[in-house]
């Protein structure tokens, strides 16, 4: 790998631009959380949800707590998550449109109301309810731990992906790919 050149900077600004040139580089499975009941409903595109325990079963995603998503789920307790397939890259960039406000963002896509009534996106790789255990404010942020309530899986494998500012494609059709790279697969085929 070619050494990269070493950037010192002084000004708070710059090393924030900086620094989200450089998260860029980190590649992120691309979700839709979403929350509210009927028409109160509101979601919103992350990259930043991850698992935080097998046992008991508790996921983390950050949110701004400026985003319309975090006071309806501080407010309600409750939030849906949906793992977007490889082909859903529209509906990513619908629910990053900051010209699109609460339910507008759902008009003309399919989705149910789960279990506890958050909203699901139909044909997601899967979808995941959750109630909140705990938010941790950090900064600009809200850390949220969910504590699943319930989950669906596609039978279809396949993943979007964000990475550099685009969106990537992960399909059954890239699985040799992945597993030149050492991605190991046993549990996925």
């Amino acid at each position: 790998m070619a050494r990269a050149s070493l950037h010192l900077v002084a000004e708070a600004d710059e090393i924030e631009q900086q620094y989200r040139l450089v998260m860029r580089r980190l590649t992120g499975g691309v979700s839709v959380i979403t929350a509210g009941q009927g028409n109160d409903i509101t979601g919103m595109t992350v990259t930043s949800l991850t698992s935080l325990s097998a046992t008991p079963p508790r996921l983390l995603v950050s949110i701004n707590r400026a985003a319309s998503s975090f006071a309806l789920i501080e407010r309600t307790r409750l939030f849906g998550v949906s793992i977007l397939a490889s082909y859903q890259h529209g509906i990513a960039g619908r629910f990053s449109n900051g010209r699109l406000k609460g339910v507008q963002r759902f008009e003309g896509l399919e989705w149910h109301p789960g279990l506890s009534g958050v909203p699901l996106l139909k044909n997601a790789s899967a979808t995941i309810e959750c109630e909140v255990e705990e938010i941790i404010e950090r900064h600009s942020h809200g850390i949220i731990v969910g504590r699943l309530q319930s989950f669906e899986m596609s039978p279809q494998l396949s993943g979007l992906a964000y990475w550099n500012s685009q969106y990537i494609e992960i399909d059954s059709s890239d699985f040799d790919l992945l597993a030149e790279v050492s991605i190991p697969l046993a549990h996925v085929r």
